[in-house]
């Protein structure tokens, strides 16, 4: 790991970047360091927490009570919204419905239909009929000759209430009057309007002309000669001070700052793998070398002197058994594999104890 690495510098930096950059360097060491080494161990303490605590909680609490409470919801709604619907539905329009319709069928096949067909043969027909004939009678004899006299009438009526009066205002009151208001805008246009708009012209031109356009030139060349001599010179220095600032002071401290970020990172994953080192070390190799050397054996002369007092204690039992009752009759080897060692009868003793043979570890 080369601490001493540094980012390469863009040409034409001078010494005032060595002097900015060697102290800036060191207190950034001094103080990301710090900060990455407790970034490392946050992140570290998050991961362990959400892989041991978090992560089983939520695998094991939180997301069975959120399906029970999803179920539980789904439920109510269901009880509340959906099944009482359903059911009124099913059981209680549907056949409803189907009884109305069936009774509207039988109705209409049974009663309307048959008395509709009825009344249109005997007497809707024949009264359709008369009527017709009465009308078109009606209507060349009496109905025709009075329609045009109304109509005539209604026709002199509208003109004399509606246009002759109309057409008279037009002629002899509202015609007479626009033309002699035409004839007086005509005059005051020709000799009151036109003088005026020729004085009112005259004047503006002459305002444009020696006020307006004066003092227009008279700002243009006040904004720019101050934009010449004043605001461009002011803008130029800014920039040249911001671009030195940025180029001589701003990038030395982030080239510093990012350079120290990484230092901090190599110096932290050294030290972690430094102290997994040794933690295995002083912990993890005696823990496993213990528990093969020493543990393992421990464990099978435990077992091993379990399954043989196991062993005699069983076969003292056995013994005692025989000594205090007898041999039982044996059975067959295939009634033995298929009850394990159990009698179906009711009055047989019960068979001795059988334990299937164990593999040795």
């Amino acid at each position: 790991m080369d601490l001493e690495k540094r980012p390469p510098a863009g040409g034409g930096d001078g010494c005032l970047v060595g002097v900015v950059r060697i102290p800036v360097k060191i207190v950034a060491v001094l103080v990301v360091l710090p900060v990455r080494v407790v970034w490392e161990l946050l992140v570290a303490a998050g991961r362990a927490v959400h892989r041991h605590v978090l992560g089983p909680l939520y695998a094991h609490v939180v997301e069975p009570l959120l399906r029970a409470l999803g179920w539980l919801l789904a439920t109510l709604l269901k009880l509340v919204f959906v099944w009482p619907w359903t059911g009124l539905w099913r059981y209680v329009l549907v056949p409803v419905g189907q009884g109305l319709a069936w009774l509207g069928r039988g109705l209409y096949d049974r009663v309307l239909a048959p008395a509709g067909r009825f009344l249109t043969a005997y007497l809707l027909r024949p009264v359709g009929e008369a009527l017709a004939w009465i009308g078109r009678g009606g209507m060349r004899y009496l109905l025709a000759p009075l329609g045009k006299g109304v109509t005539w009438i209604g026709w002199v009526l509208g003109m004399a209430l509606f246009v002759w009066p109309w057409v008279a205002l037009w002629r002899y009151v509202l015609a007479p009057v626009g033309r002699g208001i035409a004839w007086l805008a005509a005059a005051a246009y020709r000799y009151v309007l036109t003088p005026v708009g020729h004085g009112l012209a005259w004047l503006a031109a002459a305002v444009f002309r020696y006020l307006v356009r004066p003092v227009g030139l008279g700002l243009v060349w006040l904004v720019v000669a101050l934009y010449r001599y004043l605001l461009k010179p002011a803008g130029l220095g800014l920039a040249w001070l911001a671009a030195a600032l940025y180029r001589y002071v701003l990038t030395p401290v982030g080239q510093v700052l990012l350079w120290a970020w990484h230092v901090a990172g190599r110096i932290t994953a050294a030290l972690w793998r430094g102290l997994k080192r040794v933690a295995w070390v002083l912990v993890g190799w005696p823990a496993s070398r213990v528990y093969r050397h020493v543990l393992t054996p421990v464990g099978h002369a435990v077992r091993e002197v379990w399954r043989t007092g196991r062993a005699a204690v069983r076969e003292a039992r056995a013994t005692v058994r025989r000594a205090l009752f007898g041999t039982p009759p044996v059975e067959p080897a295939r009634s033995r594999a298929r009850t394990l060692g159990s009698t179906t009868a009711a009055d047989a003793a019960p068979a001795d104890e059988i334990s299937l043979p164990r593999r040795q570890g």
